[in-house]
């Protein structure tokens, strides 16, 4: 019996190691759902300042707006320094707490200048694998790491970007690729897949649209209007997948395979930084085209949704998110702005059903628990509201002495959120 104890005992350990239970900064859908597997034992509230539900919370260093992402046991996470010549990876344990990787990974002699007071060195996420972590800094350096050890099995620094602003866009893994988006200042705006074997190139794609700001041949303001921020989707239409990607004045459609381009819609906003959702029910990708005054836009695709798709959207709404992905659940659509409105939108015809003004600040993308939705605000306080199209349910309202600007992770029935000052994990075990 001991033995029979034993063996059962070293194949849940085993399959609790090699769990991908949030390998994206937005989930194992990229939606922001949380699994089945990961529910029980999330809680509805929970206290900074009493300790309630409150597991543990271990001491950062330095500077990040990289989600936590999360394999068996073992939570990564980048930081840097304020100026930007060091970034390190965080490898910490998701039962204890306790650190168990904290290295420098590159190291920049003269980074430029973010200009700009929201932004990091450490904004991109890491992606895992049950065999690989991917960091990725932008033009600062991308790496695969072993999991166990956390050294580098390669690396690039070659990628050569003016970010002007600083990175944000995090890398996607599809099949053998590590996809990256490079929307740059000056000329350089593309999407770039990589090995994720070698790290050596397979397939590079230019932004296609015309950005009408060439001035003597030089984009205005050194190419602000042509920056972005955004990590791309994967849809599956008629059995090949696409990447969905937004960029500064379009949004496109590629074949995830080989890069080509197979439609592209046309906007008139920049700095795009709200990763697309793909609703695999109502066939429509739902695309964010930029900052505060840009438009939320639901865009059908079928095998025939090929060139200039501009006039062909389903419907667009004004005044969309600045940073958070919106959350669908049974045909509709939850948004949270920066400034804190929410609402409630029908997916089918992009009616507002409800609006609701919390006049809070938020960065963080919400996150589906069951039938519940979960707000993370800036400066610690937290909703828990119903996801329902009946009207605003407040459940709880939470806080915790902190900032947070990093989308929150779930594993095995514990929310992960990354602050200022502390790696939280929230749960009722």
């Amino acid at each position: 019996m001991r033995i029979l104890s034993i063996f059962v005992f070293f194949i849940l350990s085993v399959s609790n190691a090699q769990e991908l239970y949030w390998p994206d900064k937005h989930g194992p859908t990229l939606d922001g759902v949380v699994p089945d597997i990961s529910l029980k034992g999330i809680p509805q509230k929970w206290d900074g300042a009493s300790g309630e539900n409150i597991q543990w919370k271990t001491p950062l260093e330095r500077l990040g707006h990289s989600t936590p992402v999360i394999a068996g046991n073992k939570i990564w996470f980048t930081s840097a320094t304020l100026d930007g010549k060091k970034q390190f990876i965080y490898c910490i344990d998701k039962n204890s707490g306790k650190v168990i990787h904290h290295k420098l990974l590159f190291e920049n002699e003269n980074p430029e200048e973010l200009g700009n007071t929201t932004n990091t060195y450490a904004t991109p996420s890491c992606v895992v694998e049950k065999e690989a972590v991917y960091v990725h800094f932008g033009t600062y350096g991308t790496a695969r790491l072993n999991p166990e050890t956390a050294e580098k099995v390669w690396e690039r620094k070659d990628i050569d970007v003016r970010h002007f602003r600083g990175p944000a866009s995090s890398p996607i893994i599809y099949k053998n690729l590590l996809i990256l988006t490079f929307d740059g200042v000056e000329l350089k705006q593309f999407t770039l897949a990589i090995d994720k074997n070698t790290g050596k190139d397979v397939w590079k794609t230019k932004r296609s649209v015309d950005f009408k700001d060439l001035v003597d041949g030089h984009p205005k303001r050194e190419g602000d209007f042509r920056k972005a921020f955004d990590t791309p989707a994967l849809a599956e239409v008629n059995g090949k997948t696409q990447l969905l990607s937004v960029g500064a004045r379009a949004a496109y459609g590629y074949a995830a395979d080989t890069g080509k381009e197979l439609w592209i819609l046309k906007h008139k906003n920049y700095n795009a930084a709200v990763r697309p959702v793909w609703l695999p029910k109502e066939q429509m990708a739902i695309l964010n085209t930029g900052s505060a005054k840009a438009n939320l836009i639901g865009l059908k695709i079928t095998s025939d949704t090929k060139g200039d798709v501009t006039k062909k959207t389903e419907w667009s709404q004004r005044r969309a998110s600045r940073y958070c992905l919106p959350i669908y659940k049974d045909g509709y659509l939850y948004q949270l702005t920066h400034d804190g409105n929410v609402s409630c939108i029908n997916a089918k015809s992009g009616e507002t059903v409800w609006k609701k003004a919390l006049v809070k600040s938020f960065m963080a993308s919400p996150i589906l628990v069951g039938d519940k939705i979960y707000l993370f605000e800036i400066y610690g306080d937290s909703f828990v509201i119903e996801a329902s199209p009946a009207g605003y349910k407040e459940i709880s309202k939470n806080h915790i002495d902190d900032e947070f600007s990093a989308c929150p992770s779930v594993a095995d029935g514990a929310i992960f959120m990354r602050g200022k000052k502390f790696l939280y994990k929230i749960s009722t075990k």
